[in-house]
């Protein structure tokens, strides 16, 4: 789905091992290679013009998510954190017009939490960027969608913005009822377009 645009991260951080922080990112950008493997096995002019604008681009890409001193280290030597932004910093590299961010958040201290909001912020104001993003975070949620479709095991209960979810009787009746209620909630939020907070079951059924 990467060459029509639609690119996404995962809950589970899926970094390349053996390479390093830079070689990831790369990784993102020969989604849009115009050369093949020929190319690439005899080192002709145009192949190796390519690979230096693909590492340019992914050292461009690294500043952007703020890990460019890391760009020659070990992937896997990062702390967690680091490693969901390298995970954001590879799916930019394609040139996504949607990206999708499955629980980003997960795992990040309040710091980072906050690094992570100012990004997409960022994504969506500077490079127009739409945002899914599928958080259990619900003060990140908030502060980032613009709109919100909320379900509760499978079926839509409410839509709208942060504050008319926020008010909706029946978002509050599922989610903010008592503590049972809020363990296990799922939410999916997009920043520019429609997204979902998603109420997964919890140990009960």
């Amino acid at each position: 789905m990467a060459p029509i645009g639609l690119v996404r991260t995962f809950q589970n951080i899926q970094p390349f091992g053996n390479m390093t922080v830079l070689d990831n990112v790369a990784v993102g950008c020969h989604t849009r290679s115009r050369h093949g493997f020929l190319d690439a096995a005899l080192r002709l002019p145009r192949a190796r013009a390519e690979e230096r604008q693909i590492f340019a681009t992914a050292r461009a890409t690294l500043e952007r998510v703020g890990l460019s001193e890391r760009a020659e280290l070990p992937c896997l030597s990062l702390p967690a954190g680091q490693q969901r932004l390298l995970a954001i910093a590879r799916a930019l590299a394609a040139k996504p017009r949607l990206l999708l961010l499955d629980e980003p958040a997960a795992g990040l201290n309040r710091s980072e939490t906050a690094g992570l909001a100012d990004l997409v912020r960022r994504l969506v104001a500077d490079d127009r960027i739409t945002v899914l993003l599928v958080e259990h975070d619900m003060t990140l949620v908030m502060a980032l969608a613009d709109q919100i479709a909320v379900l509760d095991y499978g079926k839509k209960i409410a839509e709208g913005t942060p504050a008319e979810v926020r008010a909706n009787p029946r978002v509050i009746e599922a989610y903010l009822g008592g503590a049972d209620d809020a363990v296990g909630a799922r939410f999916i939020a997009p920043s520019s377009e429609e997204g979902t907070i998603n109420r997964a079951p919890t140990d009960d059924g």
